[in-house]
Order: structure tokens, then C-alpha cells, then sequence
């Protein structure tokens, strides 16, 4: 622990210099925010759903300083140039393509919500690897919540944060995400998995200790980019709404899985709207189950949930791609536990739950079976459930 704590250290410190450097004076304080895993519970969270995602220790650091002007600066070690300077009073939904809409956006939402945010300037620099379904956007943007809320005492929790930076994502940036991915960055607990129920947003820590088991759960990064605003994302959200209308129901959570085959014969012969209600309430199941075999000490058990949970996100929701399916099928052959593509899909990452001993043949099956079909070689590292947002200094 002590040397997590002085490389957590260490990097605020680096941080703080950075915008000192670039700002000609001290920030006010650096905060983290970490980007997620999700272990189960996939495309439930906008149709109010369970989902079950855990912090990862990579993490989005920001320095900042509050200024009185309305005016915003924001500055990224990971992009290339100086600061982009904005006004808070001219933001706007749609009026920014460029990665400054993330904390842009958080400043937009926070002032419509009637929060006194009178400018900052901001410098960022991240370890969460972007565009790996590892929810980079909402580690930049629980950050510059937090960092916000503290300097202008606003006195929000982390939930009311996670449902102000949703808001910034769907409505300035135009991506139509649902709660978890924010919640997740806001209000984890090292050392344990956040069952979520994204309707009314209760929350329930569940230990999720797999070292202490001689278990890993590795996270394999195809290098594969998707975004989340490319369209494809939307049409699988329109189509659970639709189902839901048809069924007659507020969202597919209130189809319950006892009912799914007396829902699916309602649907008729709209079989994508099938598909999606099916992997929907399936899904939801399959995060009940794992909560129970986590809470029972079980957690070899949840594998073969895992695998059919990408079954599902294969076969009916369609939003896996060639590199992640060779994923899974590699590490099952080479006897992994369980294994499902976690994150938005058509790209990203997958998880693999396996014996901390045969992590060492597992990645090496992943890595030539990439080599083999010509993709872009993997990036193999282990999950390590972590803590949420935090102040640094």
C-alpha cells in the first residue's frame, strides 16, 4: 500500500508543478477520478436497470484553480497545445467537437442546475486509456465535477455529481450514456464491486477480493477505438425504448425473466427489438446471480456468467467485433474461468476471470492468437478494484 501511496503522491505532485508551469501559479488543489471496469450488467443501465462495475486505478488527475472572471482554461498533458480558453456564460450543447466538450460540458451542466461556477482553469493528465471501454470521458468528467463542487462549495454527493456529469455527456457532448459509467468513477470502494440500481440509484459495495482467492481478472484492451457518439450506441437505446413501448412498460427493467418468453411472443415478429429485450433481461438477471455468488464467497462461480453474458451481447444486442470474440474464445480454450467483452462494444475491451497461475499461459494464447490473425497486438493488464474520486491535495 505504502507504495501506491507515494506513486499516488508523486503524480499529484508532478501534476500541481505542471499547472504551476503552465498557469504561473499554484493550483488550488488535485483531484482523481478512475476509470471503470464493468464486471456484469451491460446496456442495462439506460433501461433502469442493474449494472456492476468496479474502479480501476488508472486514473484522470486534474489540478485546478477557481477563477472569479467566467472565464475557463482547460489543458491536457495527453493533447498536443496550450490551453483552450472559453467562456462559462457563452457554453452551449453542440458547440464543441473536441475533447474540451467533457469539462466544458460538467461547467454547462453544473451553472444550468443554478450552481455558482464562475471559471477555473484546469490541467489534466490521464492513465485511463481512451476509447478502451474503460469510461476515460467519465473519469475527465467526475474529476472536474469534484474538483468544482470542493472549490465552490457546493456541497453535491457523489451520486448528484455522476447524474450532473451524465447530463453534461448526453446533452453537450451528444452521446446518449446511461448513469453507470459516471456513478462508478464517483462512488466506488477499493477492494470492492458497485452493485447499482440505476433506477432509483441505490447502492450496495460487494466485496470483491479475487487475490485473496488465487483469482485474477485480467483486462485485455484490443486497441480497437469506438465512441460512444458514432450512432450505432443511439440505435441500440432507441430500440429498447421501443420495446418498452410496445411491451407497455416504463423501461425493459419492469420485464421480469420469468415473463421474458410471454414478452418476446408479445414483440412478434420484431426480431431486433427481440434481440435487445432478450440480452436486457437476461442481463439484469445475470447481475443478480453474480451478487449472490460474490456474497457467498463463491467467485469461481461467476465465470461462466460472464461467458454468457457475452454470448448475449454477441448474438442479440450484435455489438462484439472479430478481436473481442477471439478473446474469449482464446482464453476458454486456455482455460480461463470466464470471459466477456465489457463497455459500450464494437471495439474496447474485454475481461478475463482466471487462476492467478495460469495468467502467464493465458496472456501468451491472447497475445499470439492476435499475432496469428494479423490484429494489432493486445494490451494485457490486471483489474485491481480500487477507489473513486477523491482529492489528492
Amino acid at each position: 500500500m505504502a507504495a501506491e501511496e507515494t506513486e499516488e503522491t508523486l503524480r499529484a505532485r508532478e501534476t500541481r508543478e505542471a499547472f504551476t508551469a503552465l498557469y504561473g501559479a499554484e493550483p488550488d488543489g488535485v483531484w482523481a477520478a478512475p476509470g471503470r471496469v464493468n464486471l456484469i450488467g451491460e446496456h442495462t443501465d439506460y433501461n433502469d436497470g442493474f449494472v456492476m462495475p468496479f474502479a480501476l486505478p488508472h486514473v484522470t488527475i486534474a489540478a485546478v484553480a477557481r477563477r472569479e472572471d467566467g472565464v475557463l482554461r482547460l489543458h491536457s498533458a495527453d493533447v498536443p497545445g496550450g490551453p483552450v480558453e472559453l467562456r462559462v456564460d457563452e457554453l452551449a450543447p453542440g458547440s464543441d467537437k473536441d475533447w474540451t466538450a467533457y469539462p466544458a460540458g460538467v461547467v454547462w451542466a453544473l451553472r444550468e442546475a443554478g450552481h455558482a461556477v464562475t471559471g477555473a482553469d484546469v490541467h489534466l493528465t490521464s492513465t485511463v486509456p481512451s476509447g478502451a471501454g474503460l469510461s476515460s470521458s467519465a473519469a475527465l468528467e467526475v474529476v472536474v465535477a469534484l474538483a468544482l463542487n470542493d472549490l465552490c462549495a457546493l456541497g453535491l454527493k457523489g451520486w448528484q455529481l455522476a447524474r450532473l456529469c451524465q447530463r453534461a455527456e448526453n446533452v453537450y457532448v451528444g452521446a446518449p450514456t446511461g448513469i453507470m459509467d459516471q456513478t462508478a468513477s464517483a462512488c466506488c470502494e477499493a477492494g470492492h464491486a458497485l452493485f447499482l440500481d440505476t433506477r432509483d440509484l441505490s447502492q450496495r459495495q460487494i466485496p470483491f477480493d479475487l487475490a485473496g482467492r488465487g483469482l485474477r481478472l485480467l483486462v485485455v484492451d484490443t486497441q480497437v477505438k469506438h465512441a460512444h457518439s458514432d450512432g450505432e450506441y443511439g440505435k441500440r437505446r432507441a430500440g429498447c425504448e421501443k420495446g418498452a413501448a410496445l411491451l407497455g412498460v416504463d423501461a425493459l427493467r419492469d420485464v421480469p425473466y420469468d415473463g421474458l418468453a410471454a414478452a418476446l411472443e408479445q414483440l412478434g415478429d420484431e426480431e431486433e427489438v427481440r434481440r435487445l429485450v432478450r440480452h436486457v433481461v437476461t442481463e439484469n438477471q445475470r447481475v443478480e446471480r453474480v451478487v449472490s455468488l460474490l456474497e457467498s464467497g463463491d467467485p469461481r462461480a461467476i465465470g461462466p456468467v460472464l461467458t454468457e453474458g457475452h454470448a448475449s451481447l454477441r448474438d442479440d444486442f450484435r455489438i462484439s467485433c472479430p478481436e473481442l470474440d477471439l478473446i474469449v474464445d482464446t482464453a476458454l480454450s486456455a482455460g480461463a474461468l470466464g470471459a466477456r467483452m465489457t463497455g459500450g462494444g464494437f471495439g474496447g475491451s474485454a475481461i478475463v476471470l482466471t487462476e492467478e497461475a495460469d495468467v502467464p499461459a493465458l496472456t501468451k494464447a491472447i497475445e499470439e492468437a492476435f499475432a496469428s490473425a494479423g490484429f494489432t497486438a493486445p494490451r494485457v493488464f490486471e483489474a485491481v478494484p480500487s477507489a473513486g474520486a477523491r482529492r489528492l491535495s
